[in-house]
């Protein structure tokens, strides 16, 4: 099936969230840090394979943009499921619990994978829809945020799968699925063709912060405006990203310090995590993203990334209490699906529409930083009693994003090569103003 065949380019939108609602599978990860830790794991270990699968990720997916105009994006997300399916498989052939095997497999080698696909949907659906950045972004990665609500009651209390056929069993039937499941949504990933544009849309002006002036991976990294926004997606992505490693175990200690049962703690926490943070991650990507076409890309990450402060910093007031708990789950899911809708455009308006697929890789490898950071000093404070510090600093780190994101300003291709000196810096900001 060829997609320049295919009357509706929605299709593209179907084959992106098919896709993206397997590479999600590293958000399903908390669903087996109980299990783990009843078999002898640390709650730093758990957390170790959880930050090796965000930093493979990360980095793989730079390789992934500067291979997809050469192998062609049908090819490179083929060859993405096909990796994180293995992962898997390797994992679960090896008992599930195995800490080396498990950390290589779904850690190291699904990272791998997912990194491989995940920029796929994002410039397919950008090239696609350019009358809709924000909102097509945000939709072609609401199945990375969507999928572990599947994967996560999959595999807990509605499929039963870990209770019936064990760990290693599950990560192996993952696995499979994964791989096939890609392979079906690779059919609608094409570009169209380079002279295609919808009907009644103008291709923007080659001017600075509409898409338009396409800026190389040398010149992006030139600007100050590339550090600003790589700092505000790691501290924001990395907060949220901790808060999904702990959204069980944390919680759960909360609630039963409360006067909860294990039994009535480790419910609401799951339910807490499979319900409210995964829809409301699906959600926000979708609504962040749409709101940004209207609100502005600048203006959104701002809002998010302060507003996520803010729930941060109170969540440990809000962890003990059943209702609180789904309150903070929902707000902190929403927030943190929205750097996935927000920062791919963002990228785009500030470095270019065509350039977004070799661009947003670096951009994205904060992600990676804030996997590192967030999720093992969590883990780390976790085994010292201490989880609401981690919320706590990670809750003040957003808070200093939005600030770096308010001086975020359209960078100037001719200038690419001056932000590097403080001059360069000044006189970009004058050229904005003059913009103005």
């Amino acid at each position: 099936m060829d997609v320049d065949k295919i009357s509706s380019r929605w299709w593209v939108v179907f084959g992106a969230i098919l896709i993206q609602l397997c590479l999600g599978a590293i958000y399903a990860w908390s669903v087996f840090t109980p299990e783990l830790q009843s078999q002898g794991w640390t709650k730093l270990q758990t957390q170790i394979v959880f930050a090796v699968g965000l930093a493979s990720f990360a980095i793989v997916m730079v390789f992934a943009g500067s291979k997809l105009q050469s192998w062609g994006p049908r090819k490179l997300v083929i060859i993405g499921g096909l990796t994180l399916g293995a992962g898997y498989l390797l994992a679960g052939f090896l008992g599930g619990s195995h800490f080396w095997g498990t950390l290589l497999g779904i850690g190291f080698i699904g990272g791998m994978g997912i990194g491989l696909g995940y920029v796929v949907p994002i410039a397919v659906g950008m090239r696609w829809f350019p009358d809709h950045k924000g909102m097509i972004t945000g939709l072609a990665v609401a199945g990375f945020g969507f999928g572990a609500m599947a994967w996560v009651k999959l595999a807990g209390n509605w499929g039963n799968l870990l209770d019936t056929i064990g760990l290693g069993n599950t990560f192996i039937v993952y696995g499979l699925a994964y791989a096939c499941l890609v392979l079906l949504g690779s059919i609608w990933m094409k570009f169209p063709p380079a002279d295609w544009k919808p009907e009644g849309y103008h291709l923007p002006a080659r001017a600075a912060g509409g898409g338009g002036e396409e800026f190389e991976t040398k010149d992006m990294l030139c600007t100050p405006q590339f550090y600003l926004i790589f700092f505000t997606f790691a501290v924001s992505a990395g907060g949220g990203l901790m808060s999904i490693g702990l959204m069980k175990l944390y919680p759960m200690e909360a609630l039963q310090a409360s006067g909860y049962t294990l039994l009535e703690s480790s419910a609401i926490a799951g339910t807490a995590m499979a319900i409210f943070f995964s829809l409301a991650n699906g959600i926000g990507r979708i609504v962040w993203g749409t709101l940004s076409d209207q609100l502005g890309r600048k203006y959104s990450v701002t809002l998010m990334a302060a507003s996520q402060g803010v729930i941060l910093l109170a969540f440990t007031y809000m962890a003990g209490n059943e209702y609180l708990l789904y309150l903070g789950a929902m707000l902190i899911g929403f927030n943190f699906g929205g750097n996935f809708a927000l920062f791919p455009a963002l990228t785009a308006d500030e470095f270019g529409n065509k350039s977004v697929g070799h661009n947003y890789p670096f951009i994205f490898l904060s992600y990676g930083v804030g996997g590192i950071l967030f999720p093992i000093l969590g883990g780390m404070l976790g085994d010292m009693g201490n989880f609401s510090l981690a919320f706590t600093i990670c809750g003040s780190a957003c808070l200093l994003g939005a600030i770096a994101t308010v001086v975020v300003f359209p960078p100037h291709l001719q200038e690419a090569h001056k932000p590097c000196s403080l001059h360069g810096f000044v006189h970009q900001l004058h050229l904005f103003e003059h913009d103005k």
